[in-house]
C-alpha cells in the first residue's frame, strides 16, 4: 500500500496523493493511504464509512467547523504521473487531480496531522464519489450513517478557488424538452409530422434568453439556461417522431429548486418538460462570525461561486460553507490540470492562520 508521510510539505504531499490514481469507483487505495496516515494520530478521532474518512477533534471548543475534500478525480487521460512545470514563469504541479482537488485535500491532511490543539474543534472529511451522480456520493451516504458528524458552526470545501474565497453556490438542474411527431417514411414526409423541427421554437426561446444576475447577500451570482444535448431520429429516411432537448440550468441560491423548476416549466410553455435531476444552491453565509473571521484570517475578498458544489449540503443542513482551495476552477477535469505552487502554500498559510490564531 502506498504510504502518505504527513510531515512532507503541501506541495510534496500533494505529488504523493496525485500519484496514487483514485477515479471515482477506484478510491480504496488512496482512501486507505488516507486512513493509514491519520489513523495513528492520537489527538484524532478518526472514522470510516466505505471510502469516506472522518477525523475530529475533541478539545471541548464552542464552536466546531467541519473542512472536508473529496479524493476522487474524473478519468486519468495520460496526464498521471504528476510533473513539476513552469506554466508563464509560474512554478506549477501538473497531473489529474492537481486541481480538482487533491491540493487542496493534501492542505487539509497535513494541518489535519499538524494542529494538535487548534482554536475550534475541527471535523476533516476526506469522502469518495463526488465527480459521479449525487447518490454516490459519499457525503450522502455519510448523512445517512452518521448524521451527527456534519455538526458544526462553518464549513469550508477544499473546491479549487484560486486560492479565494467562493461564497456558496448556484443550483443545478436538468431537465428534458420533449416535441413528438409522427413516423413516416422521407420520400412522403407530408405523411409524418416531424418532432425535430417541431422543436424549432423551444430552441429558439433558449437562443433568445436572457439569463439574470443575482445579488444575494453582496455577491453577484451569474445564471445561466442552456441546451447541452439534442437527440432525435431513428434513421437517415425516417420522419423522426420524437425530439428530446436536454437543457441545464445553473440558478442563484436565491431561488428555490421549486422556484427554479416552475421558471424552466414557465420558459418552455406549451411543451412536454420532464425534470431528471436537480439540486439546490447555497446562500453565501459570509455574515456568520466564523465566517468574518476566516475572511480577515485568510486576507480574502469574498467571490461568487457559480458551479455547484457540495457546501450545498453543509447549507441544507444550516451550516454556513464556503468554498477555498488552491487552483483555476477553470482548469478542472482539464487534461492540462495544473496548480500552482505558490496556490497550494498560500491555502496552506491561510488555513493555519485561522485555525491557530
Amino acid at each position: 500500500m502506498p504510504e502518505l508521510d504527513l510531515s512532507r510539505s503541501s506541495v510534496e504531499l500533494t505529488r504523493m496523493i496525485c500519484d496514487i490514481p483514485s477515479v471515482s469507483g477506484d478510491e480504496t487505495t488512496l482512501a486507505d493511504a488516507v486512513t493509514a496516515a491519520v489513523g495513528g494520530l492520537s489527538h484524532l478521532d478518526v472514522h470510516r464509512n466505505g471510502d469516506t474518512i472522518v477525523a475530529r477533534t475533541d478539545r471541548g471548543r464552542a464552536q466546531r467547523v467541519v473542512i472536508a475534500g473529496h479524493i476522487d478525480t474524473v478519468p486519468i487521460n495520460r496526464n498521471l504521473p504528476t510533473r513539476l512545470v513552469d506554466i508563464d514563469g509560474v512554478p506549477s504541479l501538473w497531473g489529474r487531480g492537481t486541481v480538482d482537488m487533491k491540493a487542496g485535500v493534501a492542505v487539509q491532511l497535513k494541518l489535519a496531522a499538524e494542529l494538535t490543539d487548534p482554536r475550534v474543534d475541527v471535523t476533516w472529511m476526506w469522502y469518495d464519489h463526488e465527480e459521479v451522480a449525487a447518490e454516490l456520493n459519499g457525503l450522502t451516504r455519510l448523512a445517512r450513517a452518521r448524521p451527527d458528524l456534519f455538526t458544526g458552526d462553518f464549513a469550508i470545501l477544499g473546491e479549487p478557488s484560486n486560492g479565494q474565497v467562493e461564497g456558496g453556490c448556484n443550483g443545478n438542474l436538468r431537465a428534458i424538452v420533449r416535441t413528438h411527431g409522427v413516423r413516416a417514411h422521407s420520400a412522403r414526409a407530408w405523411v409524418g409530422e416531424n418532432a425535430i423541427h417541431a422543436a424549432a421554437p423551444a430552441l429558439l426561446r433558449l437562443a433568445e434568453y436572457r439569463p439574470r444576475t443575482i445579488a444575494v447577500e453582496g455577491l453577484e451570482y451569474r445564471e445561466g439556461l442552456n441546451a447541452v444535448r439534442v437527440a432525435g431520429g431513428i434513421a437517415g429516411n425516417v420522419i423522426p417522431d420524437l425530439c428530446e432537448i436536454e437543457v441545464n440550468y445553473r440558478f442563484a441560491p436565491n431561488r428555490s429548486l421549486d422556484e427554479a423548476e416552475a421558471h424552466v416549466r414557465d420558459v418552455f410553455a406549451g411543451f412536454e418538460v420532464e425534470v431528471v435531476d436537480r439540486a439546490a444552491g447555497a446562500r453565501p453565509g459570509l455574515d456568520a462570525p466564523l465566517a468574518r473571521e476566516f475572511l480577515a484570517a485568510v486576507g480574502a475578498e469574498p467571490r461568487p461561486k457559480y458551479g455547484w458544489t457540495d457546501v450545498a449540503r453543509f447549507s441544507a443542513l444550516g451550516v454556513p460553507a464556503v468554498n477555498y482551495g488552491p487552483g483555476d476552477p477553470s482548469l478542472a477535469h482539464h487534461d492540462e490540470e495544473a496548480v500552482p505552487l505558490a496556490q497550494i502554500e498560500d491555502v496552506e498559510r491561510g488555513l493555519r492562520a485561522w485555525l491557530t490564531r
